[in-house]
């Protein structure tokens, strides 16, 4: 190995220590305690260091945003795999939607802007881009299957169901009710089917 590959493959060790570090920060304080100097000091870099990688803290959060949205798209494959009927697909989504959510809350967070101020919450990435494919698609057969009598808009169908989604995501995020009433599947089931079913009228 040359020495130019060889101080680029020192460059992106360092590069992977510093996210590493930075998700266990995460994980362990919450994203409110992320921050260049407690990086810094928990990885013994100095803070010029981690600036010469990454050149700020907003542009550090956007790895963690890219790669919460490329995870969730694999698992949203999965689950379509596992099924064969568009609607047994779109349904078997959605729950790999809820349970990737409660898995990885950390990137839910922030992938989403809940319970996190993030500037670029909104910005549309090439792996958040295909998440909205990957839903527009599902939803399409669902109706193509379904023999809809109607035009169905498909990218206002695809925000209804985020919008159901996230919304049941964040009330139990944010709130006990559902569980304690012992519901919380019950109220998903019911959305979700009931969306299903009016792709179909």
């Amino acid at each position: 190995m040359g020495i130019t590959e060889r101080k680029q493959k020192h460059k992106e060790q360092i590069r992977a220590n510093i996210l590493q570090t930075a998700w266990a920060i995460v994980l362990q304080q919450g994203w409110q305690a992320l921050s260049v100097r407690n990086i810094a000091e928990a990885i013994e870099y100095s803070v010029p260091v981690i600036y010469s990688h990454f050149v700020s803290k907003e542009d550090l959060l956007k790895e963690f945003y890219k790669e919460g949205f490329r995870l969730f798209g694999e698992e949203l494959i999965k689950s379509k795999q596992k099924h064969r009927t568009p609607e047994d697909q779109l349904f078997a989504m959605a729950k790999a939607y809820w349970d990737f959510a409660f898995s990885n809350k950390e990137y839910y967070q922030l992938m989403f802007g809940v319970n996190i101020e993030c500037c670029f919450k909104g910005a549309i990435t090439e792996e958040k881009m295909c998440i909205k494919e990957l839903m527009k698609t599902a939803i399409t057969e669902v109706v193509k299957e379904g023999g809809a009598t109607k035009a169905v808009d498909v990218p206002l169908k695809a925000t209804t169901l985020w919008c159901i989604l996230h919304g049941l995501v964040s009330i139990n995020f944010t709130s006990r009710l559902l569980k304690e009433e012992g519901r919380t599947e019950l109220v998903f089931d019911d959305a979700i089917k009931s969306f299903i079913y009016s792709l179909k009228l």
